[in-house]
């Protein structure tokens, strides 16, 4: 079973960057399927309806398949290997796997709220829920990378407060670009007024 390891872990790797590449996107769909609620017609009816064949494509075709073949790869990573179950570091690390398995069905949770115009998130509140998986990505990995060894000297926090900062940055910007469609849809406004 030892020789399969390294087919395990490799398609444990592809398996998680294709998962979290759509997690990633799907929430960012969500954000602009959001948004479409600010559009006239008939472009809000054609972009939200756009949108739900992205998301359900997105999440049935790559991001969901992508879990899947993580979690299968990760038990046969564990059956060549049965002695890791008894370490400490992989019963944290699996908790926040659990929570990022919650997150996934939450996202296909909202997804069908989308669809059926019953979820009243906004933009906003989406890109905060997209800062999720960033931090559950940095904590499993330093986890199955330091394993029990989880360095806390002044690299880790650096490591934290940049993660820290690349959320605050992508909020930051968020706004500014909210602020920035805002005025100019007063001045478009001002304009036709004037005309």
């Amino acid at each position: 079973m030892e020789q399969f390891y390294p087919w395990f872990r490799a398609f444990h790797i592809i398996g998680i960057v294709v998962w979290f590449a759509g997690l990633f996107y799907l929430v960012r769909l969500f954000v602009y399927h959001a948004e479409t609620a600010e559009k006239s017609e008939p472009a809000k009816t054609i972009l939200k309806d756009q949108y739900e064949i992205m998301e359900k494509r997105l999440y049935n075709i790559i991001t969901t398949p992508g879990m899947v073949v993580t979690v299968l790869m990760a038990i046969g990573l564990i059956s060549t290997q049965p002695e890791v179950l008894k370490s400490g570091w992989l019963h944290i690390k699996l908790t926040f796997v659990a929570l990022l398995l919650f997150y996934h069905f939450y996202c296909g949770y909202l997804m069908k709220k989308l669809a059926k115009n019953e979820c009243n998130w906004t933009g906003q509140q989406f890109r905060a829920l997209n800062e999720a998986p960033t931090l559950l990505l940095v904590v499993i990995v330093l986890l199955a990378t330091f394993k029990g060894n989880l360095p806390l000297d002044l690299t880790t926090w650096l490591v934290v407060g940049l993660v820290i900062l690349m959320a605050a940055s992508i909020q930051f910007y968020a706004k500014i670009r909210r602020q920035n469609e805002e005025k100019l849809a007063q001045t478009k406004q001002q304009l036709e007024i004037s005309k």
